[in-house]
C-alpha cells in the first residue's frame, strides 16, 4: 500500500506542476500576442515612414519603369529617369507622417515593408497625380 500513497502523491504533485504549466501558458499567450502581428507580415504601426516614389502620368511609362525594376535596376536610378515630378534625389520624399499623403498612397504605402533601392520591395498605386510605384526605406 505504501506505493499507492507515492502514486498519489506525485499525482498532486503533477496537478502541481499542471497549475504551473498553466502559468507558463498564460506567458506563452502573452507571447504568441505579439508574433501574431509578425504572422500577418506587418510591420509594427508606424507614426512616420521614409518613402521614395516614381510618379507617372500614363500607364505605359510606369510599366516601363516596372519593367526596369524587375531587370534588377536602382529603384533611385529608375526614378530619376520616368518620374514625372520632382525626382532629383531618385524620387525620396524624405520622412511622411500619417495624415500627410493622399489616402490610396498612404495606406499602401504604410503597409510595405522597408527595403533598399538595390533590391526594393514596392508596389503600384494610382491616385489623382497619377500612377505611382512607391517603396519605403525606413519606418519610426
Amino acid at each position: 500500500m505504501p506505493p499507492k500513497n507515492n502514486k498519489g502523491s506525485q499525482k498532486d504533485s503533477g496537478k502541481a506542476s499542471a497549475a504551473s504549466d498553466s502559468k507558463n501558458t498564460g506567458k506563452g499567450k502573452g507571447k504568441a500576442g505579439k508574433d501574431d502581428k509578425k504572422d500577418d507580415g506587418k510591420s509594427k504601426p508606424a507614426t512616420a515612414i521614409n518613402a521614395r516614389h516614381i510618379l507617372c502620368e500614363k500607364h505605359s511609362k510606369k510599366e516601363e519603369a516596372v519593367t526596369k525594376l524587375k531587370e534588377g535596376a536602382k529603384f533611385d536610378d529608375v526614378a530619376k529617369e520616368f518620374s514625372e515630378d520632382k525626382a532629383r534625389q531618385g524620387g525620396s520624399l524624405g520622412w511622411k507622417t500619417r495624415g500627410s499623403l493622399d489616402a490610396a498612397f498612404e495606406k499602401a504605402a504604410y503597409e510595405l515593408e522597408p527595403s533598399t533601392t538595390a533590391n526594393p520591395k514596392y508596389v503600384e498605386v494610382k491616385t489623382g497625380h497619377g500612377y505611382h510605384i512607391i517603396m519605403v526605406e525606413g519606418r519610426r
